[in-house]
């Protein structure tokens, strides 16, 4: 199987997508069991480096605090 597509660099996380072969499907159960946003939506605003909260309300007010 090819690498997965994944920008996470999270690889020894056990939901990563090169770590099994479900896709996606266990990082999105994983963030959603704990409400939060999965770590390819953060790279895709900017950079994520000293970012330790990972809920959906930390990712709105990163968003936010980008775009401005």
């Amino acid at each position: 199987m090819d690498k997965h597509f994944c920008t996470c660099t999270a690889f020894d996380c056990i939901a990563h997508p090169n770590n099994h072969i479900e896709g996606c499907t266990q990082c999105i159960k994983k963030n959603l069991s704990l409400g939060e946003v999965p770590a390819c939506f953060w790279y895709n605003v900017s950079t994520i480096k000293g970012t330790t909260d990972y809920s959906a309300e930390n990712f709105a007010k990163f968003v936010i605090e980008k775009s401005e």
